[in-house]
């Protein structure tokens, strides 16, 4: 399972549609068989069940009276009431699943049925911070930083008898997550929580999505708290190091994903992670930087683009189907999914949906269903599952000049898959918005001693090729603005 194929599903939503459709309440153990087996046919090999784990009272209290919030819950949902208001999953109260989402004994049956399907778990874990009525803030407050009387991104409470100031978590970029308490990872008994708090996770699901993973680093939490002193020396242990590490002594086979931005991917799959969000290529594809996509996937080795998570969307960003153009949707669909690596799929993309739900919400609008987005995505899922894309080795192909003075080759990415001797397949995408051409040279061992039958899974035309012309001289590609061929090579002598 080299190239795992994710589904993230917003649980609250889910069920809350699922119990609406079946005219009856569903949760966790009473999912109809028919939804795994859909995943199964899809092809996915992992679903990530966003937003299972329980909110505290205090932290929903927050998400009904906020109205920046309040705007928009109306704006995405006109009708909502406070019954529609869970709050934030991660402001994470406990990691128990509620009575309302099927209880722990829920997901168990949840996970043991998905399994039989060919299907891993994975569940969030918030290192960061934790909701304002945490159990942790009453019986051991010292686990958190010190905040400030009054400066506005610190609160009050009593515990142990006594006031204490605790700071609210915090990206050091943007202002303070005010339904949150924050950690202090410096003090070695705060990891040691955390640990703890994560092995019992790890006995509920086959891997983790780990909430702004870049945040427990020890230079960075430094940087970001070093003007609030800690109340212990500060260990110097890596947290994930030290998390890892204990985790996988007893499940030698879970998975860590990293949410991780600022150029610390690589940081962090050295210290022992699986796969890392690969955000620098969302936000070349979202905002048209199509030079800036070739050369970020060009200037870096392939190990770390196998090790990237490639996504349109998922619950932190807008819809691709409103943030894109279908004229640029498809191309950076096509590239996302075909690149090595884990391809990561939000529910509702593969319908065309529109509205970015905001997570404290538990309820959604229906939309309807764009029927071109949607049998793209059915092409997508089916038609390329005959094929080693996603299966089978890859190379990320370096496109040349067709000719000289012609730098359209530039804009292009090609990407080779390979699973036999018999046939291989190439991806061709051409993200700018005029024509392109270049020149590949596939590197399939003993291309030059056969003919190949060249045919384009979208279905624009058959031809054939030399191989020894392709291994000399390369195969010549001219693409339309846009255009994203999927192009499969059989051996045709």
């Amino acid at each position: 399972m080299n190239h795992p194929l994710l589904y993230e599903i917003n649980t609250r939503c889910w069920l809350e549609g699922l119990s609406k459709r079946h005219g009856r309440p569903i949760k966790l153990d009473r999912v109809p068989e028919a939804e795994f087996e859909e995943w199964q046919q899809l092809g996915f090999t992992h679903l990530w069940l966003m937003g299972v784990w329980e909110t505290c009272p205090s932290s929903r209290e927050f998400a009904l009276n906020n109205p920046e919030l309040r705007t928009r819950y109306s704006k995405i949902l006109p009708d909502w009431s406070a019954q529609d208001v869970a709050g934030s999953p991660y402001a994470i109260g406990d990691y128990n699943v509620p009575p309302e989402l099927g209880g722990t004994d829920g997901l168990r049956q949840f996970r043991k049925r998905l399994n039989a399907h060919g299907i891993r778990l994975i569940l969030d874990f918030v290192p960061n911070h934790v909701g304002l009525g945490h159990s942790w803030l009453m019986f051991w407050p010292e686990l958190f930083v010190r905040g400030v009387p009054g400066d506005g991104e610190s609160f009050a409470m009593t515990a142990k008898g006594e006031e204490h100031w605790i700071a609210h978590g915090k990206d050091p970029y943007f202002p303070a997550w005010l339904d949150t308490a924050q950690l202090d990872l410096r003090r070695t008994d705060t990891q040691l929580a955390l640990i703890q708090a994560l092995e019992t996770i790890a006995n509920s699901c086959d891997g983790v999505r780990c909430d702004m993973a870049m945040l427990a680093l020890n230079d960075v939490f430094a940087k970001t708290w070093n003007h609030l002193a800690c109340s212990t020396p500060p260990t110097e242990q890596e947290f994930w190091t030290a998390a890892l590490t204990a985790v996988r002594a007893h499940h030698p086979n879970f998975e860590f994903i990293a949410e991780v931005y600022w150029d610390l991917e690589s940081r962090l799959l050295d210290l022992g992670f699986d796969h890392t969000y690969d955000k620098w290529l969302y936000d070349h594809l979202l905002h048209d930087n199509f030079f800036e996509a070739t050369d970020h996937l060009s200037g870096q080795s392939q190990a770390l683009t196998t090790a990237g998570v490639h996504f349109l969307e998922n619950h932190d960003e807008e819809r691709v189907a409103a943030a894109f153009d279908w004229s640029e949707h498809r191309p950076a669909a096509i590239l996302s999914f075909c690149l090595p690596g884990m391809r990561l799929l939000h529910e509702g993309q593969l319908a065309g949906a529109r509205s970015q739900i905001p997570v404290q919400l538990s309820r959604r609008p229906e939309e309807p269903t764009d029927e071109t987005i949607q049998a793209f995505y059915q092409w997508l899922l089916f038609a390329l599952r005959a094929t080693a894309i996603g299966h089978g080795t890859c190379e990320i192909l370096t496109p040349h000049p067709a000719w000289e003075d012609n730098d359209s080759h530039a804009n292009i990415v090609a990407i080779q898959w390979q699973n036999d001797e018999d046939s291989f397949q190439v991806v061709i995408v051409n993200l700018a918005p005029w024509d392109a051409q270049c020149l590949l040279f596939p590197t399939v061992k003993c291309l030059h001693q056969h003919h190949w039958r060249v045919n384009d899974l979208m279905g624009e035309g058959n031809y054939w090729r030399f191989g020894i012309e392709m291994k000399h001289k390369g195969l010549y590609i001219a693409l339309t603005s846009r255009n994203a061929p999927v192009l499969n090579f059989s051996k045709d002598d």
